[in-house]
C-alpha cells in the first residue's frame, strides 16, 4: 500500500460526523418529547400566570387589611322605639339557650338549683349587669338586638326556672308617658282643626 492510498482515511471522519439518533426508535421517541415538551411548557406558564396574583392560603389580603384600617368606629343603627317588648322566654330562646340549655363552656345550666342558688342571692341587679357587660366566657348581651329591659326579662325567665322570684321588668314610666302625650297631641290635631273659628269674611259669606 502506498502513502498516498486514501481509501481507508474517511472511517474517522465519517464517525465523527454521526448524529445522536441512530435507530426509528429512537426517532420516535425524539419526535415525541419535541411535541410533548412544549405542551408541558405552555400548561406551566398559565398556570403561573393565572395563579401569580392570588395570594397565598393563610395570607392577608391586602385590600381587605386596608378596609378594616379605614373603617368607621362606630355605626348608627335605626331601630323601632315603639316595638313591644320581647317576652323573657322569646329573649331566652333566641339568645341564650345555647349555652345554658346544655351548660356549656361553664354557663349554669336552666334549671340547676345548685348552680343558681348562689347567683340569685347576688339580686336581680347583679344578675343583669353581669348580663349586660359580660362575665366569665359569656359575652356582653347588651347593644345588640334586644334592649336591656328584654335581657333583663331573660335573666328573670332564667332565674325563675331554678327558683328565682324576682319580678319581670318593664319599660320606664317615662317612655310610656312620653309616647302618649305624643298620641294624644296627633289625635287633638284634627279635632282642634275642627273646632276652629270661623273668619268674619266666610260668615259675611255665609249669610
Amino acid at each position: 500500500m502506498s502513502a498516498n492510498d486514501h481509501t481507508t482515511a474517511p472511517e474517522p471522519y465519517e464517525e465523527a460526523h454521526t448524529g445522536p439518533i441512530k435507530t426509528p426508535k429512537q426517532l420516535l421517541q425524539a419526535s415525541a418529547l419535541f411535541f410533548v415538551l412544549p405542551i408541558f411548557i405552555i400548561i406551566g406558564l398559565v398556570y403561573t400566570v393565572t395563579t401569580g396574583n392570588k395570594p397565598a392560603a393563610g395570607a392577608v389580603d391586602t385590600e381587605i387589611a386596608v378596609a378594616k384600617r379605614i373603617a368607621r368606629v362606630g355605626a348608627i343603627e335605626i331601630r323601632d322605639a315603639n316595638r313591644p317588648l320581647r317576652s323573657g322566654e322569646e329573649v331566652y330562646k333566641a339568645q341564650c339557650t345555647a349555652c345554658h340549655a346544655a351548660g356549656l363552656a361553664g354557663a349554669p345550666k336552666t334549671g340547676d338549683v345548685a348552680a343558681w342558688a348562689p347567683r340569685i342571692k347576688t339580686g336581680y341587679e347583679a344578675l343583669w349587669a353581669s348580663s349586660l357587660k359580660g362575665k366569665g366566657a359569656m359575652g356582653a348581651q347588651g347593644g345588640g338586638e334586644y334592649n336591656d329591659i328584654e335581657i333583663g326579662r331573660a335573666v328573670v325567665y332564667l332565674t325563675a326556672a331554678a327558683g328565682g322570684k324576682f319580678a319581670v321588668p318593664d319599660a320606664p314610666a317615662g317612655a310610656a308617658s312620653a309616647a302618649a302625650p305624643a298620641g294624644a297631641a296627633s289625635a287633638a290635631a284634627p279635632a282642634a282643626a275642627g273646632s276652629a273659628p270661623v273668619p268674619a269674611a266666610a260668615a259675611s259669606a255665609v249669610k
